[in-house]
């Protein structure tokens, strides 16, 4: 059995060893003082005769050997590289491309993605110094990188040509990863599709997922999500929809709920219910139960739409579940009932908030409040302030009479204001405004106990 002390003391001679093989004894001109130099400020730098030393022997075929040397530190790289394009006009030349490109494979290397990324936006990006994608190609095969730094190179540049909507150029960034069997990420292709769906490009964005499922390049529910998010954002929720099918049809990707919620709340938005059942028909296929958010979801879309019963059965449906029901949904179904002139539907919401155990706010009362003033039941309003009174809402109350005003109601006009209101503009007047239901005050209201 080998001595652990020897091989210790071995492994420090070979350490040693190499040490004693420090680049600096090739590159004489570089030395540790001009090291030093390019972290000062520039004033204190350039009466140094150790950089203009240092500047007269530098040539381009040196610059590419100092920062392709692994000895250097990348931080110490970055730092004379930037010192040389600041001081540009005291050498005889300018960093090149591949200078540029060595030291971007430096900091991915060393896991500075951020700084990294800079160099490459500024070959790929800045119109002062902009090279075609071919070109730097090209060029990238004289950079002494492993196969590991290539694919963070090129991943990172495809990421940068897309969060600057240079499409085209990031395709051709994926199909030469492709064609020279450099591994692509993932995320990298989903943040190029989530940039062509923010700016409505649908076509690219599907043929540019259906390219990664052509290509063999790993897909999976998240980059399915990206492209569904941005058909639904162009309203082309038919073909999100259908491209979830096909997914689930081939065996490529299984939808999750998020994947769902995006298409939900693309048709509670536009109101399209149609298309609302055909999902809610494939997430029931899929064995893919709604969520509190797809709750929401639905919420928003069946009150905005005055779908008052649908509402009240996700209510229910909710509670069945186990799921928390916060006043905010509530609040959203009582206002609906309200704007639909179904005080009697509103207030049997209202008690069962107190019945299940669900606090009210302020929008509650409010929500409540204008609907009862829909029907010029003026009575009622002062009935919900006492109670909110009662209980200690003093700042409720105040908020909902601010509220009220900034509506239009004011209690020095009460019912009688209203109807003058109503007169001076019948032609604007409907259903949803409430002029016109000022004897169909609820019943319900008139009779109900109030708490003490």
């Amino acid at each position: 059995m080998p001595n652990p002390v020897g091989l210790q003391s071995i492994l420090r001679t070979l350490r040693t060893a190499k040490k004693g093989l420090h680049p600096l004894r090739f590159v004489p001109f570089l030395c540790q003082e001009t090291l030093d130099l390019i972290s000062q400020p520039p004033s204190a730098a350039s009466s140094s005769p150790s950089l203009t030393h240092f500047f007269s022997d530098l040539d381009l075929s040196s610059l590419h050997g100092i920062l392709s040397d692994h000895y250097i530190p990348s931080s110490t790289c970055l730092k004379l590289f930037n010192f040389l394009l600041t001081h540009h006009s005291s050498i005889s030349f300018e960093p090149d491309l591949l200078s540029h490109l060595i030291v971007a494979c430096r900091l991915l290397k060393a896991t500075k993605f951020s700084e990294a990324k800079k160099v490459i936006k500024f070959v790929t990006v800045d119109q002062m110094l902009r090279y075609p994608f071919p070109l730097i190609a090209d060029e990238f095969h004289g950079c002494p990188c492993k196969p590991r730094t290539a694919a963070k190179f090129f991943n990172t540049m495809l990421q940068v040509y897309s969060e600057n909507c240079l499409y085209d150029e990031a395709l051709m960034a994926f199909n030469h990863m492709k064609a020279k069997g450099i591994q692509v990420n993932e995320r990298t292709c989903t943040v190029h599709i989530l940039a062509l769906g923010k700016c409505a490009e649908v076509e690219r964005c599907v043929e540019f997922f259906h390219r990664m499922l052509k290509t063999g390049t790993p897909v999976s529910v998240y980059s399915l999500t990206a492209v569904v998010e941005g058909l639904c954002r162009s309203g082309e929720i038919k073909m999100g929809r259908e491209l979830v099918e096909e997914m689930v049809r081939r065996g490529a990707v299984r939808p999750n709920v998020v994947t769902f919620n995006v298409l939900i709340a693309a048709c509670a938005k536009r109101w399209n219910f149609e298309e609302l059942a055909l999902v809610s028909g494939l997430m029931e296929k899929e064995a893919v139960g709604f969520n509190i958010r797809t709750y929401r979801l639905l919420l928003d879309g069946f009150t905005s739409s005055r779908k008052v019963e649908e509402a009240k059965k996700l209510l229910t449906e909710m509670h069945g579940k186990g799921l928390k029901v916060d006043a905010n949904s509530y609040n959203l179904v009582i206002n609906a009932c309200g704007v639909s002139g179904a005080m009697g539907s509103a207030i049997s919401v209202f008690d069962e908030m107190t019945e299940r155990g669900v606090v009210k706010n302020a929008d509650t009362y409010w929500a409540l409040a204008d609907g009862l003033h829909r029907v010029g039941d003026m009575g009622a309003v002062d009935g919900y302030m006492d109670e909110m009174r009662r209980r200690g809402m003093a700042d409720a109350v105040q908020k909902v009479r601010l509220l009220m005003k900034s509506k239009g109601y004011n209690s020095s006009w009460g019912i009688l204001g209203r109807e003058r209101k109503a007169r001076r503009r019948p032609n604007k007047l409907g259903p949803r405004d409430g002029g016109m239901n000022m004897s169909n005050t609820n019943t319900a209201l008139k009779h109900r106990a109030w708490p003490n």
